[in-house]
């Protein structure tokens, strides 16, 4: 049976769930004793045993209640104290950009692997050598603050190595690109060129381009770079997914992608392959409702074959940049140096933006699509909390789910607002790990602490779901969990806003249930209660002894998905 986009969201999943314990006459397939068993539910309960069969959780207890459910063919595994969780739901992960910026198919200049423009560079010339004259050459990940040179990179640092190759390296955010000159002339950047509407190029003292360019301007760049075929694309997503199996994650939502790329996902995910995630896809709309309608004509098209894979319920929208050194999310009160950003949307004036962005949001409801927007300054989201209120006041869209993506500095009193209409967040605690050092630079001390305000939410009843946001990040949940509990900054390791730490089951939650909240599969994963989908993570450790210093350095033993044993350490 094929599921349409249009009935996707009000779907029921084609089995039942059972709210009791099977009949333990009937034996497991597979049964995990002598651990701590995170449930991840409401209560944090906790067990030390549960048993599977086929795809689901049949039973949850202590190691004697699981003992009737081993038969002659029961797999038993002894987990020796490790601790299990349920299978982790990274609610916010750019699938397929995270996977194509990985080698081989592009440079990692991550830190600490790249820890000044020299490193870069160096890596940059490697390449050079290896590839004809005129190729592309792609990098991922730089962070300036990490440079030693203390400077900005410019186009004359590259074009030093590769002066014959275009050269396109996108920042850890995504949300720059470091070009060389090559790149700068194939997308016709001048000094001339004026930049989107809240993108920026930055330019040196006679008026020219240096080589970075900030949101807009840098999808300039990536419209002239050429893209990757349909067979590229899907063996990255196929090695991009066995990886993040072997950390312990079985879900994730692709935020904002083209109707061919999700096509290309629905595909991969019909696929007889044990080895691949669930996943929930947002369709990206353009800056404008003009370019929503063109969209979404082409999102129409796509029919899910299995939605227990693969569902796309909905928008992205991307309201507003980001609140760093590029001084792109749009801000109440000034940036450090003056400036407020300003939304992504198009438009002359505020006014403008936020009438066409209202637009937007109000034809998104009314075709019963979930929304997912991408705001970090406290007046953006408020702009967008205050559009989800007015069409679900006035709609028969019953529980719609629209969220916040990313929501860095959502006050208190919007964030009492959301929880009362069930408008949820979508945090990211490994950002806030990489940048809440630097980040005083921007926007203050004061607000650089409550950034990504875990306690505040949590406490008003708002729905938090945690995500990578990968490839800005690693892609590491333990040390999202870790930033939880914490708020340590990678730099210093300074805490960077005590009041908003949260506990470890509540931190767990928020990369586990509430992921599935969001994606509208509570009543089928997010915790590890009979009946539940065998979605599951053993660590190789009992994670509320592990410090939080060394969290990040934790390894998944195992993971489970649907059942099947997907990734195996424990032998």
């Amino acid at each position: 049976m094929k599921f349409t986009r249009r009935n996707l969201i009000q779907a029921v999943p084609p089995f039942a769930l059972s709210a009791c314990v099977s009949n333990p006459t009937t034996a497991a397939d597979l049964v995990l004793i002598g651990g701590d068993i995170h449930s991840a539910n409401a209560n944090a309960t906790r067990h030390t045993a549960l048993a599977i069969r086929a795809n689901k959780i049949i039973a949850v207890g202590t190691d004697s209640d699981i003992q009737s459910y081993v038969g002659p063919n029961t797999r038993r595994i002894d987990l020796a104290g490790r601790s299990v969780l349920p299978g982790i739901n990274d609610s916010h992960l750019h699938l397929l950009m995270w996977a194509l910026g990985q080698p081989p198919f592009s440079l990692d200049l991550t830190f600490p692997n790249v820890k000044s423009i020299a490193d870069a560079v160096a890596l940059v010339g490697e390449q050079a050598k290896q590839k004809p004259k005129g190729e592309w050459i792609f990098g991922r990940g730089w962070d300036q603050p990490y440079f030693s040179e203390g400077r900005p990179p410019t186009k004359q640092d590259l074009d030093a190595v590769a002066p014959d190759h275009p050269v396109a390296l996108t920042e850890f955010s995504g949300h720059a690109i470091w070009a060389n000159s090559k790149a700068l002339e194939l997308a016709g950047i001048t000094a001339d060129t004026v930049p989107p509407v809240g993108g920026v190029i930055v330019k040196d003292g006679q008026g020219q381009p240096t080589g970075l360019l900030f949101e807009g301007a840098a999808w300039v760049i990536r419209e002239v770079s050429p893209e990757p075929t349909v067979e590229q694309n899907k063996a990255a997503l196929r090695a991009g997914m066995k990886e993040l199996l072997s950390r312990g994650i079985t879900s994730c939502t692709v935020p904002g992608t083209s109707p061919d790329i999700l096509q290309q996902m629905n595909e991969v995910a019909a696929e007889d392959n044990l080895e691949k995630l669930r996943i929930t896809a947002l369709v990206r709309t353009p800056d404008n409702y003009d370019g929503l309608l063109r969209v979404l004509e082409g999102f129409d098209q796509i029919e899910v074959t299995n939605p227990l894979w693969f569902q796309m319920p909905g928008v992205k929208i991307m309201g507003d940049g980001i609140p760093t050194g590029n001084k792109t999310a749009w801000l109440h009160q000034h940036y450090v140096g003056g400036g407020n950003g300003s939304l992504l949307i198009a438009g002359k004036t505020d006014e403008d933006r936020v009438a066409e962005i209202n637009r937007m949001i109000e034809h998104i409801h009314s075709r019963k699509l979930q929304i997912g927007t991408h705001a970090t300054g406290d007046r953006s989201i408020d702009t967008v909390v205050d559009a989800y209120l007015k069409v679900q006041a006035r709609s028969g869209f019953s529980d719609p789910r629209h969220y916040i993506i990313h929501g860095d500095l959502v006050s208190p009193q919007t964030l009492s607002k959301m929880a009362n209409a069930k408008i949820g967040a979508n945090f990211n605690p490994e950002i806030k790990h990489l940048i809440a050092d630097s980040q005083i630079l921007s926007i203050g001390a004061l607000r650089a602490s409550y950034e990504w305000p875990y306690r505040t939410a949590i406490d008003s009843g708002v729905v938090v779901a945690s995500s990578s946001d990968a490839p800005v990040t690693y892609g590491n949940w333990m040390q999202g969990i870790a930033t939880m509990i914490s708020r340590k900054g990678k730099q210093t390791g300074k805490v960077s806003g005590p009041e908003q730490k949260i506990s470890l089951d509540e931190a767990i939650r928020t990369y586990t249930w509430a992921g599935a909240w969001q994606d509208r599969a509570e009543q089928y994963k997010g915790t590890l209660d009979v009946g539940m989908m065998a979605d599951l993570l053993v660590l190789d450790g009992r994670i509320d002894e592990i410090e939080p210093d060394n969290m990040h350095a934790t390894k998944t033993a195992m993971t489970l998905v649907d059942g099947n044993v997907v990734h195996d350490q424990l032998g």
